[in-house]
């Protein structure tokens, strides 16, 4: 038995003010926010909502296109539309940048591949001395030059994310920060080897949609937006010791946070 025929679709509202497409994409919407199409599943075929509702192709690619661009379904050429899935990593905030880990040797990203039990990779990287941005040169103390370390990581061989890391340059030259490796637990461990034992961190997030060249980078589905990710890493001593700008595939992550009631 089809999905159409036992029930899963209803029919259009021949005297609603809403276009037709419209009212396939609210139905279509529907049948997966309510786990009749859930996360993978292949949506009904043009073909199959054409003859159900007796439309055009084109009404029935109109309401594709809608759903796209929410980031709810993503077509794959010569098999069909299919339900995204939804993010598959939890960063948990209080707990990703534990001392813990970084003394048992992980990095934030492998702890986070860890949990969801995916395999976790770094690619693209470039580490390199240049002159500090207005905005990052403000956040680390109106430094003028930076080591950047760049890096995109992916999950079972999907890009996930793209960052940089900026390190004020009489804490990082000569050192293993400035290694293509920096070793166990990744360049936090090496800062508080350093003696920047790390106190806190400030993050500023913001969601938006991505650049072409975000597009390419990191894959993404048309209508996917980006987390847009700072964080400022400061030391004990309250001096700022690293900046990390992150874009993030908003599809591929939840946000989690623990916040203090009082």
């Amino acid at each position: 038995m089809s999905p159409l025929s036992s029930g899963l679709l209803g029919d259009l509202d021949p005297t609603s003010d809403r276009a037709v497409f419209r009212q396939i994409a609210d139905q279509l919407r529907d049948a997966i926010d309510r786990g009749r199409f859930r996360e993978g599943a292949k949506l009904p075929s043009e073909a199959e909502l054409v003859d159900h509702y007796g439309v055009s192709r084109m009404t029935v690619r109109n309401s594709f296109s809608i759903l796209q661009g929410e980031g709810l379904v993503h077509a794959e050429h010569g098999k069909g539309v299919f339900v995204r899935p939804r993010p598959p990593v939890r960063r948990l905030a209080s707990d990703r940048f534990a001392r813990r880990h970084r003394e048992q040797g992980k990095a934030a990203f492998i702890v986070e591949a860890d949990t969801v039990g995916s395999h976790p990779q770094v690619d693209s990287l470039e580490v390199k001395e240049e002159k500090a941005s207005q905005d990052i040169s403000a956040r680390l103390g109106a430094v003028r030059r930076v080591l950047a370390r760049r890096r995109r990581y992916l999950l079972d061989g999907q890009p996930v994310e793209f960052a940089t890391s900026y390190l004020p340059l009489d804490i990082a030259r000569g050192t293993q920060i400035a290694e293509p490796n920096p070793g166990p637990g990744g360049i936090y461990a090496r800062l508080e080897e350093l003696g920047h034992r790390l106190d806190h961190f400030e993050e500023e997030i913001r969601a938006r949609m991505p650049s072409p060249d975000e597009v390419r980078t990191l894959r993404l589905a048309a209508g996917v937006p980006v987390i847009h990710l700072i964080r400022t890493a400061f030391n004990t001593e309250k001096r700022p010791v690293e900046v990390c700008d992150t874009v993030m595939a908003a599809d591929a992550y939840v946000l989690a946070y623990q916040l203090p009631a009082t």
